[in-house]
């Protein structure tokens, strides 16, 4: 193999695996450590930089940090990382000092945005500061998009919402609320420089079965019931509820029914409780709830009494794997479950919509009339028009959202300068050695053993009575404290110096993983295997050095380094050192520069 080139900012960006596996991009490790600190404005501040809704995603992120936290090699749960950084915004002072100041004198670019969802609101931010005029069309009273219409209050408070929501609304966003795009045609013809399109993907879908006609009055679609809920336009439901899903959405519509007058709900899924696609904690918080979740029943019937829904039919089925590994779900031949109802929420998945948008305008769209666009820039096939959020890909979550619209507002601002969107900014990195002696560093490598601390909740009995009190209290500072410690400091990397090393083995003989091995040079897969702990994870790269005075190389397994130090504590000539990686993706401020 080749050396590696460690200043190929994606390198190191890579073995930071939370942040790598954040859409934002969060630099997670050193928000950690300022909150360890007590500097809890300054955390708020990375991460408001990067995920622009702290206080919201630490409540109600999907987390894909998480499993990818290297803490989950050595045990079995990650760092908190989510609650962490809600920690940041419970704690943090006023930041109005700190937000980026905006031009009174404009660069006379006017931007339409159609959605206030959270990717309208990222490109708003980014590009408010750099003099653009910005317009915001939402259809609601209110913005937020699914941040207030999808997520239940006792899970997101309204003041969070609003505060995060205001720090951009407050820049000086032209917000037309109320207002519902009916022509994309009118809206290029006001002339505006670019549009942004993030109107979420709003449309629930129905499960059509016998006896729908007779019972759709008391079946709803899961995301349209929730944003009823949420105007307070529903404020009861039935004794009898069913929720019909396995994912998130399903998770808030039992919980919420809950809440407004369900006195039994179940939910009820039609695969096995393994393979639901709600995060493991929101089926959590529901089954502390007392809501059952019932497993491989399909549904087949909405049954009726007197013109009114009474129950539902479902068939049982168990899932059986062929010799081709593909999975289906057969019936067991028992007889039918029926469970009775009064009303039904089907949360079975949700759509775009787009009936606003003519179809001969240049805006080309796939056979699931998803828009045509390019993936890293979110221009769609008129050169205008760009997209965000479930708007532009599909159905994802807030922190995906967030990361389209930084990307869009670098795509609109390049385009309004003339400049080629396809090439797109470098990154900001800085790798800087934390050495303050001869084996002494400027981070803390005393690791906790700790297993992860336990987010408090509110008393049950109170939280299901009232819709409006949040069930997680977060960690006081105290708990937050003690889960920071469980960080592996993963930006802090090894470096190693080849022409240093005088290839004593003693950093093999400390390291506590066995990632570092000194051998013949090979081809890649051979290399992989014949490490002293072979590297199967293929995604993960090796750091190969350049031949050593014996012929050997050093490659070191970056999937199952701990990033403890002691190589570099024990290494006799500092061949090894310990620097701290800051990866930071570009943002639209850091476009068009020269």
């Amino acid at each position: 193999m080749k050396p590696t080139d460690i200043s190929d900012p994606n390198y190191f960006h890579k073995v930071v695996d939370c942040q790598w596996a954040c859409p934002a991009h969060t630099p997670v490790p050193e928000y950690i450590r300022l909150i360890a600190e007590k500097r809890y404005t300054d955390a708020y501040m990375i991460n408001w930089h990067s995920n622009v809704f702290p206080g919201i995603l630490g409540r109600t992120c999907d987390r894909p940090c998480e499993p990818a936290c290297r803490r989950g090699r050595v045990e079995e749960e990650p760092v908190a990382i989510c609650r962490l950084k809600r920690v940041a915004a419970d704690y943090k002072s006023d930041i109005a000092d700190r937000l980026p100041q905006v031009p009174t004198e404009k660069n006379g670019r006017h931007i339409a945005l159609i959605g206030g969802g959270p990717a309208s609101l990222t490109v708003a931010r980014d590009l408010m500061p750099l003099g653009y005029e910005i317009t915001l069309f939402e259809k609601d009273k209110l913005t937020g998009g699914a941040m207030r219409t999808q997520i239940p209050r006792f899970r997101l408070p309204g003041e969070v919402l609003d505060e995060e929501l205001n720090y951009i609304l407050q820049m000086g966003v032209n917000c037309r609320f109320g207002e519902e795009i009916t022509s994309m045609r009118a809206i290029l013809d006001e002339g505006y420089d670019a549009i942004f399109v993030g109107t979420g993907a709003p449309l629930g879908k129905w499960l059509d079965l016998p006896g729908h006609e007779e019972a759709r009055d008391n079946i709803h679609t899961g995301i349209e019931w929730l944003a009823s809920v949420a105007f307070e336009h529903i404020s009861s439901i039935g004794k009898n509820v069913l929720v019909l899903g396995g994912g998130n959405t399903a998770m808030d519509c039992c919980r919420t029914s809950k809440r407004i007058g369900g006195e039994q709900v179940s939910v009820v899924v039609r695969s096995g409780f393994d393979e639901m696609k709600a995060s493991p904690w929101e089926i959590e918080d529901a089954m502390n709830e007392d809501i059952p979740i019932l497993n491989f029943h399909v549904p087949k019937r909405y049954i009726t009494k007197n013109g009114k829904l009474v129950a539902m039919e479902f068939e049982k089925v168990r899932k059986e794997v062929d010799a081709d590994g593909k999975r289906r779900l057969v019936p067991t031949g028992e007889e039918p479950a029926t469970l009775a109802c009064d009303d039904v929420l089907c949360a079975i998945g949700q759509e775009n919509s787009f009936p606003w948008i003519e179809r001969d305008l240049g805006i080309e769209f796939d056979q699931w009339e998803v828009p045509i666009l390019n993936k890293s820039t979110f221009q769609s096939t008129h050169e205008k028009v760009f997209f965000g959020g479930d708007a532009a890909l599909g159905p994802d979550n807030i922190i995906t959202a967030v990361a389209h619209g930084h990307d869009a507002a670098i795509s609109i601002h390049m385009l309004c300068e003339k400049q080629d969107i396809s090439t797109r900014p470098n990154p900001i990195t800085n790798l800087s050695s934390q050495k303050m002696g001869i084996h002494q560093w400027s981070y803390d490598n005393d690791i906790s053993a700790d297993l992860r601390f336990a987010v408090p909740h509110a008393d049950k009995k109170k939280t299901l009575n009232d819709i409006n009190i949040e069930v997680e209290l977060g960690f006081d500072e105290q708990l937050a404290f003690n889960e920071t410690m469980r960080c592996l400091n993963c930006d802090v990397q090894t470096v190693f110096t080849d022409k240093l090393c005088i290839e004593c083995d003693a950093c093999v003989d400390i390291c506590p993983t066995d990632c570092i091995s000194f051998t013949q040079n090979q081809n890649e897969p051979d290399l992989r295997r014949n490490l002293l702990a072979p590297a199967d994870n293929e995604e993960q790269d090796l750091y190969v050095s350049d031949k050593l005075l014996t012929g050997r190389i050093m490659a070191k397994n970056e999937d199952l380094c701990l990033h403890c130090g002691l190589c570099a504590e024990r290494c006799p000539t500092n061949a090894w050192d310990m620097h701290k990686y800051l990866f930071n993706t570009a943002k639209a401020e850091n476009a068009c520069q020269s």
